[in-house]
């Protein structure tokens, strides 16, 4: 009885196969359609993207509110993710891939003077992107523990109350008399009154006597998990000058 059953399954499994060999989807060589394939970069885009979005939600634009970095960097992980994928599925060399990395990994906009907090921010989504496009031959639960890796670090870097953040301004400052050794006391409880911050410490920059005002760089700390200012155009532009 077991024989004849055997032997049914193996009749039908050729005539599957068969059939499925009669029907397939291809033109010149190159199948239209692919289950296996096309649920696997379903399941990994939105893996991936979801991940993505997690960090630039949750942890960057949380502080920064830029809806134009927070475009850039979705569009770069689904740009990154993508090409990777397939370009993974071609049987591109390992040594190709990873020189795409390098590239995005190291562009620098021309337009704008990129601070290093979106700098990082970038090169961390797409090396995310990259894992997630090339990691095929690792278990499912790897791949989770390492984008979770990424996402628990991400929240202990930024979380406030685990790590105290420092931000800085550069202000130019008119009371020049102050800015001596002696008196950074009175200097440091004048620049509290008249800016509102919580500063901790001052450093003294160009000084020019002819207009009797010097540049200092003030150090204070964030409320409420702010971004630090020096990610601010106009404290780039006064950083030029200190």
């Amino acid at each position: 009885m077991i024989p004849c059953i055997n032997t049914l399954l193996t009749v039908l499994g050729a005539e599957s196969i068969s059939f499925s060999d009669k029907f397939s989807l291809d033109f010149l060589g190159i199948p239209l359609f692919d289950a296996q394939s096309l649920w696997l970069l379903l399941l990994r885009f939105t893996f991936n993207t979801l991940v993505c979005w997690v960090i630039i939600h949750f942890f960057y634009y949380k502080k920064s509110s830029r809806r134009d970095y927070y475009t850039t960097f979705l569009l770069f992980s689904v740009t990154i993710f993508l090409l990777i994928f397939l370009l993974d599925n071609v049987k591109i060399q390992m040594g190709f891939a990873l020189g795409l990395f390098a590239i995005f990994g190291m562009i620098r906009y021309r337009t704008e003077s990129v601070p290093i907090r979106e700098m990082t921010y970038l090169f961390m989504l797409i090396g995310i992107a990259v894992i997630n496009g090339l990691a095929m031959s690792v278990s499912y639960a790897e791949l989770i523990v390492t984008n979770g890796i990424f996402i628990l670090v991400t929240w202990f870097l930024e979380c406030n109350t685990i790590i105290k953040h420092t931000a800085y301004k550069v202000i130019l400052y008119e009371k020049i008399q102050l800015i001596v050794p002696a008196r950074e006391k009175e200097l440091i409880e004048d620049l509290k009154v008249r800016t509102g911050l919580d500063i901790n410490k001052v450093e003294i920059g160009n000084i020019d006597f002819l207009r009797d005002v010097a540049y200092i760089k003030v150090f204070y700390k964030t409320v409420n998990g702010g971004l630090p200012s020096e990610t601010k155009i106009s404290s780039i532009r006064s950083e030029e000058n200190y």
